[in-house]
């Protein structure tokens, strides 16, 4: 028996530790039909679960969902795992999705994947713990839409406001771990959920340290106070010591996600074009590509990664010509007594893009356009610029699911309060495309779609597409069982132990 309790005692020492990471930017809102920006989504993964998750080679399989059949090509049935709890105890049913799916089409709540459910008909709970679901017609993501955090209805039916409700500081889900308190430029400490349906994580704690100062979070990495943690190029190649080298192992991959300069394009200044070809005519992003990331990325061609099926191999990079900007220009009344002038804005939190705005502002320079640049704190950014439009021009990124999903940015719908498509971009031959791809099954021809799409977005220009970035992360070798996956090193992060 003493054999026994010792060898409990020793395991639950070995499983007690924290998992030490860094945020940049302030979470708004722990809600999984809320969370918008990048701080908000990662907290809340950890918190929430889906009906279904991808496994680590990007397959769909089930998570809150035990089993789904579709009895035809609308019509969906899903039996839900019965041994689900919230944090505070109660049961998951399929009551928790019906509401869930409310909400979201509620059309007071203002969330970006609204678009994804407009191919629903109806949800409806058959009994506890089965749902079916209707599609109008048949639908490409039918899966994956059900992939994002299901909500308590127990703890929101009767709120007043989800927009404003406490529920988004104190989130309950049905994740492996829990959230206490959500503090404005505070540390986030998340803790294991004990309870967890799925596999209980054998690290106990996740502190998130706020940390808004890359340059503070990479010295912290060195020090050790971080045991996972992004890398840039430059402090790869040229500010890594032996013993980092010996105390990390370094991971890198090309990151699904791009750079880009957005215009408004209900904006005076941008309305024409030709004004956003002379730009882009103007920009060497081989040059950016060079200099930002020391050969750890490459220069974006469009609105869909390389090595997808909806990535056109055909389109060419847009090279840099002076002299052919310089004539747009002219032949637009600008010239060095009257030079085109534009202010472009981006977030304080990620250099990158800021290093990208200075760069642009050299290159533009070479062509007499006079570039502003104007540098913001992430959530006032997100709330006095992008949100409702304020810009002339902004320097952002998006990450792409393996799945893309084109609504929410590139069809003239989502130009609205809630939507992605900050731009203001329409095209009704690009919308017809966006609804084809959407009852589209067949994925060769899906990806043709996407790849006629692509030549539409990038020759109307609401985009200069920029770079793709390699992801760098470095991990400390005391955690073991860490793995690179197609979904990222954290697919299997219930198995990780950290030692000493």
């Amino acid at each position: 028996m003493k054999f026994f309790l010792l060898l409990f005692i020793s395991l639950n020492i070995l499983y007690a530790s924290t998992l030490n990471l860094s945020i940049s930017s302030n979470p708004s809102r722990i809600n999984p039909i809320l969370a918008n920006d990048t701080a908000s989504s990662e907290i809340a993964d950890w918190i929430f679960n889906g009906l279904f998750k991808y496994d680590k080679d990007g397959n769909v399989v089930g998570d809150l969902a035990l089993s789904h059949q579709f009895l035809d090509e609308l019509t969906l049935v899903i039996k839900l795992k019965r041994d689900v709890k919230w944090h505070d105890g109660k049961i998951f049913t399929a009551n928790d999705v019906v509401f869930t799916y409310e909400t979201i089409i509620n059309p007071k709540i203002y969330t970006s994947i609204t678009s994804l459910f407009l191919k629903v008909d109806s949800v409806i709970a058959v009994d506890e713990y089965t749902l079916k679901i209707k599609y109008k017609e048949p639908y490409f993501k039918a899966l994956e839409i059900w992939m994002m955090g299901i909500l308590p209805s127990h703890l929101l039916k009767d709120s007043k406001d989800l927009m404003t409700d406490e529920f988004n500081k104190k989130p309950i889900g049905t994740g492996p771990y829990t959230l206490k308190e959500l503090k404005i430029s505070q540390d986030v400490v998340l803790n294991v959920n004990k309870n967890y349906f799925g596999k209980v994580p054998k690290i106990e704690k996740i502190h998130y340290k706020f940390v808004p100062d890359p340059t503070t979070s990479f010295y912290m990495l060195k020090q050790g106070q971080l045991d996972l943690g992004g890398l840039t190029p430059i402090q790869v190649d040229r500010q890594l010591g032996d013993k980092f080298k010996s105390d990390f192992t370094i991971y890198e991959r090309e990151a699904r996600s791009y750079t880009y300069i957005g215009f408004n394009l209900k904006h005076e200044k941008f309305k024409d074009k030709r004004v956003r070809q002379a730009i882009n005519l103007a920009i060497d992003k081989k040059e950016l590509v060079d200099i930002l990331y020391f050969g750890h990325g490459k220069v974006c061609n469009g609105p869909f990664l390389p090595g997808t099926f909806a990535y056109d191999e055909n389109i060419k990079t847009s090279k840099q010509n002076i002299k052919k900007s310089k004539e747009i220009l002219k032949s637009l009344g600008y010239d060095e007594n009257n030079k085109f002038t534009f202010q472009i804005i981006t977030n304080t939190n990620n250099s990158a893009r800021v290093n990208t705005a200075q760069i642009l502002q050299y290159q533009l320079a070479k062509v007499g356009i006079d570039m502003k640049i104007r540098v913001m704190e992430w959530q006032a950014f997100l709330n006095t610029v992008v949100h409702p439009r304020n810009f002339e021009a902004l320097i952002l990124g998006w990450a792409l699911p393996l799945m893309p999903s084109t609504r929410s940015v590139w069809h003239s719908s989502s130009d609205k309060t809630g939507g992605f498509n900050f731009t203001g971009y329409k095209n009704s031959s690009v919308d017809k495309l966006v609804e084809k791809s959407e009852i589209t099954i067949d994925k060769k021809v899906l990806g043709q779609i996407y790849k006629d799409m692509s030549k539409m977005i990038i020759a109307d220009l609401p985009y200069i597409f920029l770079y793709i970035p390699n992801s760098i992360t470095a991990v400390n070798k005391d955690i073991k069982n860490v793995s690179q996956a197609l979904i990222g090193l954290t697919h299997n992060q219930e198995e990780w132990i950290k030692g000493n």
